[in-house]
């Protein structure tokens, strides 16, 4: 555990399997009569030209792109998951994953169980790649792994998730001889996985600055991942491990600032903060000019950045959705894998794609000299354990949580939705594409990269 005290550190096609952005919009119809009006696309939907200028040169630096080259991927990026989204509804049952990958370009990939899908996914645009394995049934096998790692010991065998690139169910052994005896306990088959030697152990990582830096009981310091609201009380949330229910914060000001109202790790890496009403929320990140406009979650392959007060701005991929890492103090699960380095004190901070919030900081391996591999507990979780607001864009001072017109159904601003879920709006039935937290003005008929018609 890194453990840093305050006084010692103070879907239009340009070619099969390639994604556009030049030609892209949100109905398959708009590239046939471009003088009709459109639904917007995934990019304008999701803000992608808000990306904060810090975040393009972070992008710049770690990826190797140009500013338009940086501006490009993050559209191309939102066209390719929404596209990835309504796939994944069409193929059910045999949808594998999906995965984008080009600096530009952004190409897709959608991986399926069965080759009468292969037509369907490349007249979306996509590249289509026949696998063994279904992505629910990958999932379903590691959830295996989670429940066996409450019951034993896992720090030989620390990392496991599902790769849909390899369409395996990866396990990184410190001592490989470990994976089978985890395996054993799980229940689950050896044709299933495949192992990774690994020659690291993950650690937290303290001290870290995802907005602002803040004390915990005046000693340790972490740092805010992204302002929320409850209601009328404002507050944060940040990474479980940076403190406990009861604990006591003040701010980078060492003004009194808050408590901690629920925390939880390991299991999970989450908490939340309420602030006193010297605080008010803001939807920005590392007191810049980053705002948050939504929290979409990003696809395998897509970039991301993080911003931490040690190393302040890095970026990356993400690797793996919904994967599983042990602590020494025990096993976090349902967190992302990214290429993203952090260092100690960048704990609890920010991680971003373009304009969206995709979760906090919670610990790695590396450092931002060599590289490291870094992993996040996604904030639409927290939000949704703990009924908190993500404070964007489109939410005013004193409106915290506005619960949205409901056009009359089941939708509801505020709400967490998941990829799958099926709401009524307006008379309609409609199923989310992508997962993400419900605000004013994403209605179902508005925002065809998020929802479409059941």
């Amino acid at each position: 555990m890194l453990h840093r005290h305050a006084r010692a550190a103070c879907a239009a096609v340009a070619a099969a399997g390639a994604l556009l952005v030049a030609g892209l919009s949100g109905s398959a119809s708009a590239g046939v009569r471009p003088a009709a009006p459109t639904v917007p696309g995934a990019a304008q939907t999701l803000r992608t030209a808000d990306a904060p200028p810090a975040l393009l040169h972070a992008m710049r630096r770690d990826l190797g792109l140009s500013l338009p080259q940086a501006r490009l991927r993050l559209a191309n990026e939102a066209e390719a998951g929404a596209t990835a989204g309504r796939l994944r509804a069409a193929l059910g049952r045999h949808f594998a994953g999906a995965w984008v990958r080009g600096a530009e370009s952004g190409t897709l990939t959608v991986a399926t169980t069965d080759a009468r899908d292969v037509a369907a996914i490349r007249a979306r645009g996509a590249r289509a790649v026949v696998v063994r394995h279904s992505l629910a049934s990958l999932d379903a096998a590691k959830a295996r792994l989670d429940r066996a790692a409450d019951r034993r010991g896992t720090t030989d065998t620390p990392v496991w998730y599902v790769d849909v690139r390899t369409n395996t169910l990866v396990v990184q052994a410190v001592r490989p001889a470990a994976v089978a005896r985890l395996l054993a306990a799980a229940g689950v088959g050896p044709a299933l996985v495949r192992t990774s030697k690994f020659a690291e152990r993950p650690r937290p990582l303290y001290d870290l600055r995802g907005g602002d830096a803040y004390y915990i009981d005046g000693s340790t310091r972490c740092s805010i991942g992204f302002p929320v609201t409850r209601g009328s009380q404002q507050g944060f949330a940040s990474a479980g491990h940076c403190g406990r229910a009861g604990s006591t914060t003040t701010g980078s000001n060492r003004v009194a600032q808050g408590t901690f109202q629920a925390s939880v790790f390991p299991g999970n890496d989450m908490s939340w903060v309420a602030t006193n009403g010297n605080w008010t929320a803001t939807p920005y990140v590392n007191g810049s000019s980053a705002q948050v406009t939504g929290s979409t979650q990003a696809t395998v392959g897509a970039s991301v950045c993080r911003s931490g007060s040690t190393t302040g701005w890095h970026c990356g991929t993400v690797q793996q959705l919904n994967a599983s890492v042990t602590y020494q103090e025990g096993t976090v699960s349902g967190v992302t894998r990214t290429s993203v380095c952090a260092e100690p004190g960048d704990s609890g901070g920010s991680f971003i794609s373009g304009s969206q919030a995709q979760g906090v900081t919670s610990g790695g391996t590396g450092d931002c000299t060599s590289g490291g591999t870094t992993y996040f507990q996604p904030v639409n979780p927290i939000l949704q354990a703990y009924g908190l607001t993500l404070k964007t864009t489109a939410s005013g001072p004193s409106d915290p949580g506005n619960p949205g017109d409901p056009g009359g159904g089941t939708w509801s601003a505020g709400t967490v939705y998941q990829a799958g879920d099926t709401v009524t709006y307006g008379g309609a039935a409609y199923r989310c594409l992508q997962g993400h937290q419900a605000q004013p003005g994403w209605e179902p008929p508005n925002v065809p990269a998020l929802w479409q018609r059941a």
